[in-house]
């Protein structure tokens, strides 16, 4: 087994009591260092966090998962010995062997980045119709994901080093942070790669996700954003 104690699991959390403590307790049998950011919850959830034993970091209100990101990050970074940052979901939708693989691979190979995909060694199918439909979209309809290779701009699972945690500064505090990231990355000419990933859809997970028009606010929001930054 590696040794992942200079990796950081970065977890933003809104409203997921029902689940992130056994999401929290699974990914701290492999990863020491968990840091959960409970974004304004209402549920409990902050609780949960506690009785998991990882780390718990509040915002007062409710900000958006790009923000809850870009503190978990910010608190990861401070922390002595840290070099590798993992963003994983909080539903249970994230497999902690897929983390690892991309953690070797961030070791080994000349890439600042990796990036999971759905769209790789997982049969796409797997991946409800109207999420497909979006994803897809999103990337067709954007020049900078498709010039930096990017099959599934909008998967939650990134593992990036020092120089990316350093340098990284959300400020798009909804999900339009996706968009943010790829633009960020090209921008920064953060060395990128894309690795298969598993993801685990479950009933639980599939209720909160996303529907199509939110899909189409989020690729408008990060072109706009684009546009003013150019």
């Amino acid at each position: 087994m590696q040794d992942m104690s200079d990796v950081w699991l970065v977890v933003p959390v809104y409203n997921e009591a029902p689940v992130i403590r056994e999401v929290a307790e699974s990914a701290n049998r492999t990863f020491p260092n968990v840091v959960c950011v409970d974004d304004g919850s209402r549920d409990g959830s902050a609780d949960e966090i506690l009785a998991a034993g990882v780390h718990l970091v509040r915002h007062p209100v409710n900000l958006g998962q790009g923000a809850a990101i870009q503190t978990g990050v910010e608190f990861a970074r401070s922390r002595p010995g840290a070099r590798y940052f993992v963003t994983f979901d909080a539903d249970g939708q994230h497999r902690t062997e897929d983390v690892e693989t991309m953690v070797v691979r961030l070791r080994s190979e000349p890439v600042d980045i990796v990036v999971g995909t759905r769209f790789g060694g997982q049969d796409s199918s797997s991946v409800p119709l109207i999420k497909r439909f979006v994803l897809r979209t999103v990337v067709a309809l954007s020049p900078r994901t498709r010039r930096l290779g990017l099959t599934d701009a909008h998967n939650g699972l990134r593992v990036f080093d020092k120089t990316v945690a350093d340098q990284l500064d959300i400020t798009m505090n909804g999900m339009s942070h996706a968009s943010e990231f790829v633009q960020l990355i090209d921008e920064h000419d953060w060395r990128v790669s894309e690795q298969p990933v598993t993801i685990l859809y479950t009933e639980y997970s599939m209720a909160k996700g996303q529907s199509l028009l939110n899909g189409v606010n989020i690729l408008f929001d990060g072109l706009l954003r684009s546009r003013i930054r150019r």
